[in-house]
């Protein structure tokens, strides 16, 4: 049974309508920021640079047995005393694949001067394992103190085979059928060859419209033979793989677990001079650095430079040892207290420092501006 009635409907009073509103909006703000803080919470498609650890060349470090081992060990020479600190400098990344960090901390990290924001692919490649990237990092890494101590024997003037050695061949190169697996290139046109990048700089410099005369060792017994390079990108290249082979005068060990990548290098082979050399080549300062290097002692660029500045002003270092061809990324990026000196080869490296510890250290040094 319906009831009528005819009294009119009461119309909400002001009051009323205000707080309806009011009840709305802290609704759509308490909506908006749980929104808010779960996208925060959301991974994003970035990883971030940081400074890492800090390892100095003439102390020593945790093995993967939790034992202090010295970084650098020479057991059947004569070493010296050393002084001060000769800090190599890493990179942590902060993520990978699978695993990025959230919103809510890149947003922090792009506050923070002292870390980078990266694509997660500019870091890991499509197409590659976690697995194999820690290998090829690690692969690096022993090439590069293999090249460490090429270069600091090579400084002190010991002589030893440095071999170019051939390990593989580009499909379709002009070096195939000619070049084999394991061929040692000995010169380029008469040029001697102890490096890889002697080796670049020679195809370079011929170019490539002619052949090119190699002269080769192959299974201990001369050859020569001629190859055109090609261009690639406006470069002249054999299209050959190439690695360094030694047979070092003296046993030197490197030790540095965890660690991945070739830009440890430079400081390793300073390392390696201080201890055979009389004297302490730091004169007692902290000295910091980064750098690859190979067997002819030239010192080459380096990624993640921003961040292992950081870490060198963490460590105390009132100097850093960059290379020249990071410099662009250096200016600007200075901590305050750090003098950068910008090197090209091992030799400009170890006079500086030497030169740190006696005082005599001129405007006269290249330099990364700090601003």
């Amino acid at each position: 049974m319906a009831l009528f009635t005819d009294e009119p409907l009461t119309a909400p009073s002001r009051r009323d309508r205000r707080s309806l509103a009011e009840r709305i909006g802290w609704s759509a703000l308490t909506v908006a920021i749980v929104v808010g803080i779960l996208f925060a919470l959301m991974p994003s498609p970035y990883v971030i640079e940081q400074p890492g650890p800090v390892y100095d060349t003439l102390g020593v470090a945790e093995n993967a047995d939790d034992e202090e081992v010295p970084l650098i060990e020479i057991p059947d020479e004569t070493t010296y005393p050393t002084d001060g600190e000769l800090n190599l400098l890493t990179v942590s990344v902060l993520g990978r694949p699978g695993q990025t960090p959230n919103w809510l901390e890149v947003l922090a990290a792009w506050f923070d001067r002292t870390r980078s924001v990266m694509p997660v692919e500019s870091i890991f490649p499509p197409g590659i394992s976690n697995e194999d990237r820690d290998a090829q990092n690690e692969a690096a890494m022993v090439d590069s103190q293999q090249d460490a101590i090429a270069a600091a024997l090579a400084e002190l003037g010991y002589e030893f085979p440095r071999e170019v050695t051939v390990a593989g061949l580009l499909e379709g190169s002009p070096a195939d059928g000619i070049i084999e697996d394991g061929d040692v290139i000995v010169s380029l046109d008469g040029t001697e060859v102890h490096s890889i990048r002697e080796l670049q700089d020679a195809v370079r410099e011929h170019g490539s419209d002619a052949p090119a005369q190699i002269e080769l060792l192959r299974d201990g017994a001369p050859l020569t033979v001629e190859v055109t390079p090609i261009s690639r990108n406006g470069v002249a290249v054999l299209g050959v793989g190439v690695r360094m082979h030694y047979e070092f005068p003296i046993d030197v060990e490197l030790q540095l677990d965890n660690v991945g990548g070739p830009s440890a290098g430079m400081m390793f082979a300073l390392g390696i001079v201080d201890k055979l050399t009389p004297g302490a080549m730091t004169g007692g300062e902290i000295v910091a650095g980064t750098g690859t290097i190979d067997s002819a002692g030239d010192v080459g660029a380096i990624g993640g430079i921003r961040q292992k500045l950081w870490g060198a002003e963490r460590a105390g270092a009132d100097w850093f040892l960059a290379p020249e061809a990071n410099c662009d990324e250096v200016t600007g990026n200075v901590p305050d207290g750090i003098t950068v000196f910008a090197v090209s080869t091992l030799d400009q490296a170890r006079v500086i420092v030497e030169d740190l510890a006696d005082g005599t250290v001129t405007g006269s040094y290249a330099s990364c501006p700090a601003a």
